[in-house]
């Protein structure tokens, strides 16, 4: 699929989510078979920009190929100097976050909050869109609760803006992350507009997103939660969309895999932050392969690179 100038090598993207799709997760899905990533949520006030932590977000790696970057905010102007200020450091996709269901977004009037505006809506995305060269993609939910699906206005306002494609996670804001998603918001909002569509919600296996894709009629699929532990996710999508089947990788590749990018979490952040953002990551890497191990307790209590890669190699010996 065509996002502006840019041809996406597949239809199977990874969704920007705080304090997980950063420069080495992204690395590893690309590598896998996501056609596209976003970064992490950057925030649109000027006083972060050029923080340390804003700098690690920012990140890039040129084997993750096109680098799409994900602003929150809500003042048009100020999405705008964003904007701009991340095409400066080399943004190549402008992402605008307006499905993040955290209450200290929508405190400020950003993330879902904004559904409920749609005016301001406009505002922000001609605004951010006539303000850069790059092109501009728009993610939501289907509304601000169930009461209150908009999603198909919303979608013809960001037609109108120039936006380039449209992620619709199928849930409300109301609904965060409990119960299914649904489908008929988006297949709705794909036969009504022409930019590029992408689905999300509930992405968690090679059928489903095969089924999500049938049913919506949709451009692509985003995956969010379902990459946990699980970035091979991409891999399997990618061989089922392209043959008709799939198969899993062999343990063995598995755990190399997860090593692989523990070892690279603690280089990329270093000593002091590395051992916090491995934890989360070796909890969900156990859950899905070896979902009775205790192994997750005891590395969790682990504070130094040294100590946790060798536990993890002990760890992964131990299993093979």
């Amino acid at each position: 699929m065509q996002i502006g100038q840019y041809e996406i090598k597949n239809r199977i993207f990874l969704a920007p989510m705080a304090g997980i799709t950063d420069q080495p997760f992204r690395r590893l899905c690309s590598q896998l078979g996501a056609g596209l990533t976003f970064s992490e949520m950057m925030s649109t006030n000027p006083d972060v920009w050029h923080t340390e932590k804003s700098r690690l977000r920012l990140a890039h790696h040129e084997e993750i190929g096109i680098n799409a970057v994900q602003i929150a905010g809500s003042d048009p102007f100020e999405m705008a100097e964003a904007a701009k200020v991340n095409v400066e450091y080399g943004a190549d996709i402008i992402d605008i976050n307006m499905g993040c269901p955290a209450k200290k977004v929508n405190k400020k009037m950003a993330g879902s909050a904004l559904l409920r505006e749609p005016e301001l809506v406009a505002q922000i995305l001609d605004t951010v869109v006539n303000a850069v060269d790059v092109p501009v993609t728009l993610k939501i939910r289907t509304g601000w609760d169930p009461e209150n699906r908009n999603c198909l206005t919303i979608a013809k306002i960001a037609e109108q803006a120039g936006i380039k494609a449209l992620t619709i996670h199928g849930r409300t804001r109301s609904c965060l992350f409990n119960g299914v998603a649904e489908y008929e918001s988006i297949k709705a909002v794909k036969q009504a507009v022409s930019i590029p569509i992408i689905a999300n919600g509930d992405i968690i296996s090679a059928e489903k997103a095969k089924s999500v894709l049938d049913y919506t009629n949709a451009d692509a699929v985003m995956i969010g939660r379902g990459s946990f532990g699980n970035p091979w996710l991409f891999k399997e999508i990618n061989d089922f969309f392209e043959t008709g089947q799939y198969s899993t990788l062999p343990e063995n590749e598995k755990y190399q895999l997860m090593f692989k990018h523990i070892e690279d979490l603690h280089q990329f952040y270093g000593e002091d932050k590395g051992y916090r953002i491995a934890r989360k990551h070796v909890g969900w890497y156990v859950e899905q392969l070896q979902p009775e191990s205790n192994f997750k307790r005891t590395f969790n209590t682990l504070s130094s690179t040294k100590e946790q890669l060798n536990a993890l190699e002990d760890f992964v010996k131990s299993i093979r």
